[in-house]
């Protein structure tokens, strides 16, 4: 339980990053009953409209709906996902695909075994948080995005 604290005090923050935008609409993110998990993640990548340096970590497991929400900002989402790669691997993972679509790295958090990254656009419009650490022999994963006024 321990562990946990560091990515609910993180995931807390992400939160609230995203109150200042419209409420929430959940993306509908099942697909048929005999269809292989990837399908979940491409259903929910496809839908919330996620940009690619958002997209869904290698063989992420969802932990609920996508959630989507349009703001001062533009629009934008949340996801939490599980996954057996290490907090690091995930966070190298969106930290180079942010510094591909041309982000800028703002900060980075190492705190216990927990990870975070936030990267932006210059304006700030365009935003990545990721926040990860292990829980119960996985990593869990918050995701946060905004995609700018385009």
């Amino acid at each position: 339980m321990y562990a946990l604290r560091p990515v609910v005090s993180l995931a807390a923050v992400a939160a609230v990053s995203l109150s200042a935008c419209k409420p929430p609409a959940e993306i509908e993110t099942a697909p048929p009953a005999d269809a292989p998990p990837e399908a979940a993640l491409e259903a929910a990548s496809a839908s919330a409209e996620i940009p690619p340096f958002a997209d869904f970590y290698p063989e992420a497991t969802l932990s609920g709906p996508v959630l989507r929400a349009d703001g001062p900002a533009g629009p934008g989402g949340m996801a939490q996902f599980t996954t057996e790669a290490a907090p690091d691997a995930v966070v190298e993972f969106y930290r180079q695909r942010a510094e591909a679509a041309g982000l800028i790295s703002a900060s980075t958090m190492n705190q216990g075994e927990a990870r975070g990254y936030k990267a932006a656009s210059p304006d700030g419009a365009v935003s990545l948080d990721v926040v990860a650490g292990p829980v119960e022999g996985v990593t869990a994963v918050q995701l946060s995005w905004t995609n700018g006024r385009g």
